[in-house]
């Protein structure tokens, strides 16, 4: 991190894997080690941030009981995951003991004047736009030397999506004129991560709503590149055999990925026994 330097470094994930969110706590843990203040955020949305922030002054085993009703139920995504639990624990863990490091949720927009304020911008651009802010805002309220976001990674891009007057900024492009940015793409091994996917064999027509029912979501297979047989690491530039790419700075590595499922697991009320 010395040599990059950077304010904001953002890691694009594949949400739902046990690599990722501990690659993020090793990388944090690495920071504080050189005497670094840092900031965390996290994808969960910004309307919960303040009761995470109350959550995390609490000593650690309070922390743990109050953090469970934070976001977690209902949650089978991939991004409220065990492995995400896990995360959170363990920096807590280093606030706990004394390391200058805090954490935010910035996801969506934080209240209704933030959302009013970006609700013209095209397609996604507002849920794009809430987050950079959020992100920045947070950034601004201690001196941090590096701000880590764990991010899906289409939200780590670094340049326009869309066409014409479809065409909207990524989080990562948006916030890039708040500070010195660095981009990185997951490069895996293949394995599975838990995500929700489309019920196979089942069609919708373009611009249709996706039903709830027609979502499962589980431990699915993820393809990955060539294995490059070797521990996690980041690297600025393409990885082997890999054209550069404007959509990011460079790439974080983290060999076969395996999945993991939601700290609270959905209950399906269909299958509920029926109260007598």
């Amino acid at each position: 991190m010395e040599k990059l330097d950077p304010k904001f470094v953002i890691f694009g994930e594949i949400h739902g894997s046990v690599e990722s969110p501990a690659f993020i706590g090793d990388v944090a843990c690495g920071l504080l080690a050189q005497g670094k203040r840092i900031l965390v955020g996290i994808e969960f949305h910004a309307t919960l941030d303040g009761q995470l922030q109350a959550a995390w002054q609490l000593p650690d085993v309070e922390f743990r009981k109050q953090l469970s009703t934070i976001g977690w139920a209902g949650r089978t995504d991939g991004v409220a995951s065990h492995a995400m639990f896990d995360l959170l624990l363990r920096l807590h863990s280093l606030k706990d003991k004394g390391a200058a490091i805090d954490i935010v949720a910035f996801s969506g927009p934080r209240d209704i004047a933030q959302q009013v304020r970006f609700e013209r911008l095209p397609r996604q651009g507002p849920h794009e736009a809430a987050q950079a802010e959020n992100i920045a805002n947070a950034a601004k309220k201690a001196a941090y030397d590096v701000v880590l976001v764990l991010v899906g990674d289409f939200h780590a891009r670094r340049r326009m999506v869309g066409e014409g007057p479809d065409q909207f900024e990524p989080m990562a492009l948006r916030l890039a004129p708040s500070g010195r940015l660095v981009s990185l793409q997951l490069r895996h091994a293949g394995g599975t991560s838990w995500n929700c996917q489309l019920k196979p064999g089942l069609q919708l027509r373009p611009g249709d709503p996706v039903p709830a029912d027609a979502i499962a979501c589980g431990a699915y297979p993820v393809a990955g590149s060539a294995d490059l047989h070797h521990a996690p690491f980041l690297q600025l530039g393409p990885g082997p055999g890999d054209a550069a790419s404007a959509d990011f700075d460079g790439f974080f590595w983290l060999g076969p990925l395996t999945a993991s499922p939601p700290q609270i697991p959905a209950v399906d009320m269909r299958a509920a026994p029926a109260r007598k």
